[in-house]
């Protein structure tokens, strides 16, 4: 079992930046591959980002904005939000998973675990 905590979330305005953290506990097996997704109502999920060893991921709509990290001492997982647009709000959720859904780019909104979410909301 893998429990995901994120914190990070708030509002800002447009132009601004927002750090999201994800505290990740439980076995380091099934979270070798950490990703970030985010969603709206009525939407699927839109993946964001993955990092898994030293590789990583990122969805064309955040590349060169958004940046994934993570600090394995402290079991964190980072999105690093630069320039948010207003069509950046949603809640986001980090999510783990074994290293192949990172190998095999799996869909993150569909990785084993999540967590709760945090709301992120740009206005113009």
């Amino acid at each position: 079992q893998v429990q995901l905590v994120e914190t990070g979330g708030g509002s800002v305005q447009a132009g601004g930046s927002l750090t999201l953290s994800c505290a990740a506990s439980g076995d380091p097996g099934s979270r070798e591959c950490m990703g970030w997704f985010r969603q709206t109502p009525g939407t699927e999920g839109e993946g964001l980002a993955h990092i898994g060893g030293s590789t990583t991921w990122y969805a064309d709509s955040v590349k060169g904005r958004f940046t994934i990290s993570r600090d394995s001492a402290k079991n964190t997982t980072y999105l690093q939000m630069n320039s948010l647009k207003p069509e950046d709000t949603a809640t986001y959720y980090c999510a783990a998973d074994q290293s192949f859904a990172c190998w095999l780019n799996y869909v993150i909104a569909r990785y084993t675990y999540r967590g709760q979410g945090t709301q992120v909301t740009v206005s113009a």
